[in-house]
């Protein structure tokens, strides 16, 4: 008895796979929905359109964004994790949905378990930035201008439980210093309050302030990740201000609904390896202040675990309460 039970086990097992990879032969068999949980012009809006147009062209299907904003991201991502897992919807994944994870207290979707992670598509670091007149010229300057005036620096955010947030608290946490939070209504707000001087610093995502440090009218004091950035050649890492454990990056990464057949899968994985082979998409991608990131399915699948567990750690020892 126990024999013949086994044997169905495998046949059934067999049979499913056969299914799966039949179904990723003939996929996709119309346009796939990429969708992104913020509105149009935002990084994450950004990347999925550089990616989509060479995703379309590899796979012989239009891969059109749909945007679908509102809740920090939530309400795309559940629009997804209850997506027929046939392969014709994908979530563009960022970092703000780890932080997601344990920034709420209930999400109508689990953020690891009902997602199928494909590949990180590309990183980003955040720029620590600063009125032009502040005393300080770099991260080593800033940490001992902060430890001079405990309490009496100011950096914004764009709000409670962002990445921008979080990187400003740990940098605060490992530098020893005391710096204060406040939180901003989006990007455009919190680089008004720097550039006015309501504010010190700026713990800011690279695209949107590149062009103004550029341009003078915000100073550059640090990046965020652990090798320097491309675009800024000259400002070095927080790394290089003594803080070597320092690494704080946002990220990108396609997902399907959990449940997509695996061979559909590794068929978008290739799909994303190729497309961000092709150097003119490439360029593309790093013109708009991106790094290419290629990674596997399961290399992204415990990427994502971390971030939660990483956040949800500086939620804890900060006190964050849940939302």
């Amino acid at each position: 008895m126990k024999k013949i039970a086994t044997v169905s086990l495998t046949l059934a097992m067999a049979t499913t796979l056969a299914a799966g990879a039949a179904m990723a032969q003939a996929w996709p068999e119309r346009p796939i929905r990429m969708v992104v949980g913020f509105g149009a012009g935002g990084g994450t809006d950004i990347i999925a359109r550089i990616v989509a147009q060479p995703l379309s062209d590899i796979l012989g299907q239009p891969v059109v964004v749909e945007n679908k904003p509102g809740a920090g991201g939530t309400i795309g991502a559940d629009f997804v994790a209850k997506a027929p897992k046939d392969g014709h919807t994908i979530f563009m994944m960022n970092n703000g949905h780890a932080v997601s994870a344990t920034l709420y207290k209930s999400l109508p979707y689990d953020s690891e378990k009902s997602f199928a992670p494909v590949s990180l598509v590309a990183t980003m670091p955040l720029v620590i930035t600063a009125n032009k007149d502040l005393a300080a010229t770099d991260g080593k300057s800033l940490i001992a201008l902060i430890k001079s005036q405990p309490g009496k620096i100011r950096f914004a955010s764009v709000g409670v439980g962002s990445t921008q947030h979080f990187a400003g608290l740990v940098f605060r946490n490992m530098s020893g210093g005391e710096i204060r939070h406040i939180p901003y209504r989006g990007t455009p707000a919190a680089i008004a309050a720097v550039r006015g001087g309501e504010v010190e610093l700026l713990f800011e995502v690279a695209a949107p302030v590149v062009g103004q440090i550029k341009g003078g009218e915000l100073k550059a004091l640090a990046v965020t990740s652990a090798k320097r950035f491309p675009a800024l050649p000259d400002v070095p890492t927080v790394a290089e201000a003594g803080l070597k454990a320092y690494d704080v990056t946002t990220w990108y990464g396609l997902a399907f609904p959990a449940g997509t057949p695996e061979p559909i899968v590794a068929k978008m994985n290739a799909a994303i390896k190729t497309a961000l082979g092709k150097p003119e998409v490439r360029k593309q991608v790093e013109e708009a202040n991106f790094l290419p990131e290629i990674s596997t399915a399961p290399a992204f699948t415990a990427h994502l675990g971390s971030e939660i567990k990483r956040w949800g750690k500086v939620m804890q020892d900060d006190g964050i309460q849940q939302q």
